[in-house]
């Protein structure tokens, strides 16, 4: 049970389940003197952009991802067994080897101007965060963003990274015209958790200071409180609601975690290299949630999880809601009427 290299969430590179070949970790290697490996970059030739969505557990239909892998690194990532489906691993491949559709904003336009599109909400990065450091650098994201503020598309994102303060500029042009909401995901007050668990998002502080700045001006804040893991952070989430208020939100939600394919043991090394003496009771109370495993892809439940640790989340968080307002009135839908369908350069010019 190596420790990670330092900046990363595992060390480990599980067995893709579609392949027959895996990396193996020498057992007399000192991980000390292992580098973290050097994140690599990778042009994705995607066709389209758009993605539809049929799964009756998110509030979603159509979500966009300029991004596969994430370099975030958070050890609980349910979008890390993604990556085995470009035969590499959910490990450290998944946090270490990104892949960069720099043709996104294009496709976007090209997808908003057939007329089949009805202009229903998006969910930017509905997968892996749209904001991860390479983003500073690379504004496919904020491409998209100005490609919807320009035909009036309404949209929602969910971020750990306090670089959406970046695009405020754009979220104010979209709140003008068709609306947008931002939601930040926030997981843990307490430092140490998140730099070991969510080794490069932003800290907790500049989560809630990215809250109040969105807030600030004039844009749709929520809060995500997601994954709750139970016997780990959960116990937070009254303080995490509280901060989230405190900084503006007005809207709120949580998942408890759930670890599909490679992600359970991904999670339970994680667990026993971090925080050995409470490994028992997470993994314990996870499978409590989940019929007895670490994962159940049930419609309805998946979500949520059932049994009594779920039922007692899910009334914390309805509680704790009610007592500081979040949630407490409907929000408004976002504008769909205003949306103007994109036009060539020459017919603009027109």
């Amino acid at each position: 049970m190596p420790e990670a290299p330092r900046g990363r969430g595992t060390a480990l590179n599980p067995t893709n389940r579609f392949e027959e070949l895996a990396y193996e970790w020498e057992e007399s290697a000192d991980p000390s003197e292992t580098p973290a490996p050097k994140t690599r970059f990778y042009r994705d030739t995607a066709k389209s952009i758009l993605v539809k969505n049929d799964s009756p557990d998110i509030p979603f239909t159509w979500s966009l991802n300029p991004y596969r892998g994430c370099e975030h690194g958070c050890v609980y990532c349910y979008a890390r067994p993604y990556h085995e489906y470009l035969g590499l691993s959910s490990g450290l491949d998944f946090e270490s080897m990104i892949f960069v559709k720099e043709n996104a904003p294009q496709l976007l336009a090209e997808e908003l101007a057939k007329k089949s599109w009805e202009p229903e909400t998006i969910a930017l990065g509905g997968v892996t965060d749209v904001y991860q450091p390479i983003e500073r650098k690379l504004k496919v994201t904020r491409g998209c963003l100005e490609v919807m503020a320009d035909v009036r598309q309404p949209c929602g994102l969910v971020t750990k990274n306090a670089l959406v303060t970046r695009d405020i500029d754009v979220f104010q042009e979209l709140t003008r015209h068709a609306g947008v909401r931002v939601m930040i995901s926030l997981t843990t007050l307490d430092g140490e958790l998140a730099r070991r668990m969510e080794p490069r998002a932003s800290a907790p502080s500049a989560r809630l200071a990215a809250m109040r700045e969105l807030t600030k001006a004039g844009i749709q804040v929520g809060v995500m409180t997601a994954p709750m893991i139970l016997g780990l952070n959960d116990h937070e989430m009254p303080k995490l609601l509280e901060a989230a208020a405190d900084a503006g939100a007005t809207m709120a939600g949580y998942v408890p975690l759930r670890l599909p394919h490679q992600l359970g043991p991904l999670f339970d090394d994680w667990l026993s290299v971090n925080y050995p003496a409470k490994r028992d009771k997470v993994l314990s109370q996870i499978k409590a949630i989940r019929g007895g495993e670490l994962n159940d892809p049930r419609f309805g439940s998946r979500m949520r999880g059932e049994g009594v640790f779920a039922e007692h989340l899910s009334k914390l968080f309805a509680l704790t809601c009610r007592r500081l307002g979040l949630n407490r009135k409907s929000q408004p839908p976002l504008e769909r009427g205003n949306f103007r369908r994109p036009l060539g350069d020459q017919l603009r010019l027109i």
